[in-house]
């Protein structure tokens, strides 16, 4: 079976739904029959890096409210990330552009280490404060989840991957994908949104049953003749 997983590293949610389908799919007997692709997704593409900003300044920007109500959204987003075992610590959490760290994310996909640096992107930004936008950043954590630095600086100071990104983007525009996360499976059925583990679980067993009751049906029984 094959997911599909549309997604952005500064979105709080897609982390968080991130989180909620590795719960359901631990609880999927056929977990190791399972591929996972992650696709680029930009909730915000004109994002500027904003150094000294923190992500309270940026929400009561963007929405036209003041300090203190970003900050009241936040926590209760922080709340919700931490039923699932996730801490956010908005308060450090630097605003950027993500396009290179979603070019670093195809590089890694190269490797076969695309699911480690996304898990690794979410934690830095949303934990650990690291400025993902920062091309010095993004070639230490490559380097943490097995990346060759090197390589990884020589990428970003190019244009190698940004039209697999774009790619990502477009094909998100042609299924009418508006937010994130989305999750297809097997190209049929979408999940959108950070949904409860169950709901994935329920729908990883349809997906299963489905395409396998025709393939593992036995054959019917030829009429016999008299």
């Amino acid at each position: 079976m094959e997911i599909d997983i549309w997604s952005d590293v500064v979105c709080p949610f897609c982390y968080m739904g991130k989180r909620k389908f590795e719960i359901a799919l631990e609880q999927f007997p056929q977990k190791d029959e399972v591929e996972v692709l992650w696709h680029s997704f930009q909730l915000d593409p004109g994002a500027k890096r904003l150094p000294g900003k923190d992500t309270h300044d940026y929400l009561a920007a963007k929405y036209g409210r003041d300090r203190e109500w970003a900050k009241e959204r936040n926590n209760e987003v922080a709340a919700r990330a931490k039923e699932v075992g996730l801490e956010y610590n908005f308060d450090t959490a630097v605003p950027t552009n993500t396009f290179d760290a979603h070019r670093l994310i195809q590089l890694a996909a190269a490797h076969g280490l695309q699911g480690k640096a996304e898990e690794r992107l979410f934690a830095a930004y949303f934990t650990e404060g690291k400025d993902i936008g920062d091309h010095a950043a993004l070639a230490q954590l490559a380097d943490e989840i097995g990346l060759d630095p090197g390589e990884v600086r020589t990428m970003l100071a190019s244009n190698d991957y940004a039209d697999l990104v774009k790619g990502d983007i477009e094909e998100a525009e042609s299924l009418g994908i508006s937010s994130v996360p989305f999750f297809v499976f097997n190209r049929k059925y979408a999940v959108s949104g950070a949904q409860p583990s169950h709901l994935f679980l329920e729908t990883l067993h349809q997906v299963w049953e489905e395409e396998h009751s025709v393939q593992d049906r036995p054959d019917e029984p030829k009429d016999k003749k008299s």
